[in-house]
């Protein structure tokens, strides 16, 4: 049974922007707050952003002001969407759930997406 798919990554130039898509079971969006994580190469796995089932956004220092999360027309969609990319955006990102907001704690969080690379060139 799925219940996180992040369909596609992708690349962009510094400076350029990038939308990632998740979409996930209803009966996980129902319950659970989503966040997106990333994982560059040798480093451990982060949060970035995360939303609430009321709405209210969470950002990590690195990119607030730069990525926005939201929910998609279809109920069961979430957005990331990147603006300004730097080199340093490039990882691997994933899409979680869990009962983890405001947190970024990754045990808080259950379901998982597969992950989806995105790079940016300088």
């Amino acid at each position: 049974q799925v219940q996180l798919v992040v369909p596609v990554g992708g690349s962009a130039p510094a400076g350029g922007s990038l939308r990632l898509l998740c979409v996930a079971s209803r009966h996980i969006i129902n319950r659970s707050c989503i966040a997106w994580f990333r994982q560059a190469p040798g480093k451990e796995r982060e949060g970035v952003a995360a939303i609430e089932r009321d709405g209210s956004t969470r950002y990590s220092d690195s990119v607030k002001g730069r990525f926005t999360i939201s929910q998609g027309n279809a109920k069961n969609t979430l957005y990331l969407q990147m603006i300004s990319l730097s080199t340093e955006d490039t990882a691997v990102y994933y899409c979680a759930a869990g009962s983890g907001c405001p947190s970024f704690a990754r045990y808080l969080y259950t379901y998982w997406g597969q992950g989806t690379q995105v790079t940016v060139s300088s």
